[in-house]
């Protein structure tokens, strides 16, 4: 029982060292000591009395884009300065039920708009690996919270990559699963028809078990689906995943374009030659639409984020101008001053494609195209393929403020917006470094086949074992 509070304790003070704040990596946004240690005290007495719990004393720092009622959700923005949930995220509370312990809020772009967690109102986080580069976005601080070595499980949320994107540049695991997988009630809405919670960890195995644990069904959400969840994996499963006989790996020719980064694609061909020789059967796939994934993503993402943010007016959330002449004004100067750059952006980008005259010609059009990239997932699996082995990025990380076009920030996401499109499960885990720096491989499945990705993510894990940080 003492080492589940004694651990707690070790790990919020991690959290509160000044080396992780403000003046720091800039890491962590919120702790609350009081609460934790608390909260790990209950962990222990149920712990003490036979209860199962799965996570028992698992220290977890939570993006904060997703509720707490101990610590503040202010979605890193001006406009939610302050902010404390009245309710908690399903995700949060079912972590909390298998003994987790929330330490810390961590840093993300703002509205979780971004793929370097510099658009923070909060500052820039730094990445742990080279303190010189962005940790990636928008789930930056999970990423770096999961890579300093804070906490080993960090909840993220992905829209277009979030959560696998920084994870890789941050040399750690991150998983989205499937669209529905995880209740998102409690997550600040996005991308609607886009965002999930993922979950950044140390390991393969930790990503599965905190996955696992916050999935199914959840009547606070329409959309989160009633499919039977795994059960949690064992000391025995690492056993039954050392071999791949009998798995197809995809390699899809569009994400390995001779644009490719020739470090990043050597650490690839690495891993395909791993999983080769653990006895999967590897095959070339082509994805034909993958080309039109970023300007469909930038389409319909900004859309559904000019809808959702709509609430944020200075009367329903938030502070509100002052000294305003008529409620008109008062809305203009409060998400004036309240947003930030990037997300004004999003949101007039949204406006606009939504408008009279465009919605069809830019967002309906989107929208089908959208499903020729799901069927072409769709077609690959159909074939007998289990999973897509892609590189997570194109590049390791970039300097802080080295990538001023958005464009070129958008690029960045090439590789794991299609995941999001298609709503399908995907996992980046660390596949070596190129001049120090972390270089992440992607898995891809069908929908709700977390566990045959977990499986495969884990085999090659094992494969690669020190090699994949070096």
């Amino acid at each position: 029982m003492r080492n589940i509070i004694d651990a707690t304790t070790e790990s919020v003070d991690r959290a509160r060292d000044p080396r992780f704040g403000a003046d720091g990596l800039n890491i962590v946004v919120a702790t609350n000591r009081e609460a934790s240690i608390a909260a790990a005290e209950k962990v222990a007495s149920a712990y003490g009395r036979g209860e199962s719990l799965p996570l028992a004393g698992v220290s977890i720092a939570v993006k904060d884009n997703i509720a707490t009622l101990d610590m503040p959700t202010t979605c890193a923005s001006r406009i939610l300065a302050g902010y404390t949930s009245p309710y908690e995220a399903t995700a949060i509370t079912r972590l909390r039920a298998s003994g987790a312990v929330v330490v810390a809020k961590t840093n993300m772009d703002e509205f979780a708009m971004g793929s370097s967690t510099e658009t923070s109102a909060y500052g820039p986080t730094r990445n742990p690996i080279d303190p010189e580069r962005a940790p990636g976005g928008s789930s930056g601080g999970s990423a770096a919270a999961v890579a300093a070595g804070i906490v080993n499980v960090a909840l993220g949320s992905e829209t277009g990559g979030s959560v696998r994107q920084p994870a890789a540049f941050c040399g750690v695991v991150g998983v989205k699963p499937t669209y529905g997988r995880v209740s998102r009630f409690g997550l600040v809405a996005f991308g609607s028809s886009l965002d999930q919670i993922g979950v950044c960890a140390r390991t393969v195995r930790e990503a599965a078990l905190a996955t696992y644990v916050m999935s199914g069904a959840d009547p606070y959400d329409a959309t989160s689906a009633d499919v039977p969840v795994p059960p949690l994996p064992t000391d025995a499963d690492a056993k039954s995943v050392a071999s791949l006989n009998g798995v197809t790996v995809g390699i899809p020719s569009e994400y390995f374009p001779a644009s490719l980064d020739a470090e990043v694609r050597a650490r690839c061909d690495s891993a395909i030659a791993a999983m080769r020789a653990l006895g999967a059967t590897i095959v070339d796939v082509s994805l034909p639409h993958t080309s039109l994934a970023i300007p469909v993503y930038y389409i319909i993402a900004p859309a559904e984020a000019s809808s959702n943010l709509a609430r944020f007016d200075g009367v329903r959330y938030g502070p509100r101008a002052a000294e305003v002449a008529d409620l008109r004004s008062m809305y203009d100067a409060t998400r004036s001053n309240g947003f930030g750059a990037e997300v004004k952006r999003r949101i007039l980008i949204g406006t606009y494609v939504l408008s009279h005259g465009y919605y069809d010609a830019y967002y309906r059009k989107a929208q089908s195209v959208r499903a020729l990239i799901a069927r072409d997932f769709a077609t690959v699996f159909a074939s007998g393929v289990d999973v897509l082995f892609t590189p997570t990025t194109p590049t390791p990380a970039f300097r802080l403020g080295a990538v001023t076009d958005p464009y070129e920030m958008y690029m960045s996401d090439i590789f794991t917006v299609t995941a999001n499109l298609a709503g399908i499960p995907a996992i980046s885990l660390p596949i070596g470094r190129v001049d120090g720096l972390p270089v992440g491989g992607q898995l891809l499945a069908r929908h709700f086949d977390e566990s045959r990705m977990f499986g495969v993510a884990e085999a090659l894990e094992t494969a690669l074992g020190a090699g994949a940080h070096e």
